[in-house]
């Protein structure tokens, strides 16, 4: 018994002090919030997503209040949030950003998109594009293992039936999709934009359709009914986002995309 009752006694003992000594050292080194510190953080959502670059919110927090980052630093937060971090710093709310959206510019879903190999191996995009750029013919086709799903910290981005598509009202533009895209086919754009061309191939389009039908082929109808809406690039057509948009004319020339790559936002 006794063999028992001392290996317990010491470390009942030496847990005592570590005690003892962690309280001193948290003490002794504490930092104290600053009042501007505390007063931003309260104003921040908490999500820690880290979008803004810094460690979470208390990291941000602390940033705003030391003048390292502006008042409009927190990507999700939106205008509000920035006003309401301006007010805490005693600041005007200038340099508010607009709304944005992420957009998966790709329509390859399963029927149409078509496949150089059958992939088996693990279910991450970065994995797959190892393998000959990933299984699909297009090269700048989205992969479909769903990498930008999973880092999605807001649940705003599925695939569905082999593609990435965004939920518009889940989306708060913390970039996470974009940045763990290893094709580069997810960006931000104003949520007020109203058309998108849903395809980033700048094959030709004999190429472009063999691949997949749902792709740009580089016709440029859509460009010469609506050219303020819509530009080529490179054998593809690339949305604008203008002010004053006329959506029945914007309507028309998504009707005339012989592939039906452009989809309007009502």
């Amino acid at each position: 018994m006794q063999n028992l009752l001392l290996p317990v006694a010491i470390l009942a003992i030496m847990g005592f002090i570590f005690a003892i000594a962690l309280g001193f050292i948290s003490e002794k080194f504490h930092v104290e919030k600053s009042v501007k510190e505390a007063a931003v953080r309260e104003c921040l959502p908490g999500a820690n997503c880290g979008a803004c670059g810094f460690p979470g919110c208390d990291g941000l927090a602390a940033a705003i209040a030391k003048g390292e980052a502006p008042v409009n630093a927190c990507a999700i937060g939106g205008a509000s949030v920035t006003a309401a971090v301006a007010k805490a710093m005693g600041v005007e709310a200038t340099g508010a950003d607009e709304r944005k959206v992420a957009l998966v510019n790709c329509n390859g879903n399963c029927e149409a998109a078509k496949d150089q190999y059958k992939y088996q191996g693990l279910d991450d995009c970065r994995v797959q594009i190892a393998l000959f750029g990933g299984k699909k013919a297009c090269d700048y086709g989205c992969i479909g293992c769903g990498t930008c799903e999973k880092t999605c910290p807001f649940d705003a981005i599925h695939i569905i039936n082999g593609v990435a598509k965004v939920n518009r009202d889940k989306c708060v533009a913390c970039k996470k999709c974009v940045d763990v895209c290893p094709k580069n086919i997810i960006q931000l754009v104003p949520f007020n934009q109203k058309q998108a061309v849903l395809c980033s191939s700048h094959d030709k389009g004999k190429d472009a359709r063999a691949k997949c039908s749902n792709s740009c082929i580089g016709c440029s109808i859509c460009a010469r009914t609506y050219p303020e809406a819509f530009e080529m690039d490179n054998f593809l057509s690339k949305a604008v986002n203008v002010d004053g948009i006329d959506l029945e004319l914007l309507k028309t020339a998504a009707d005339k995309c012989p592939n039906k790559c452009i989809n309007i936002f009502e």
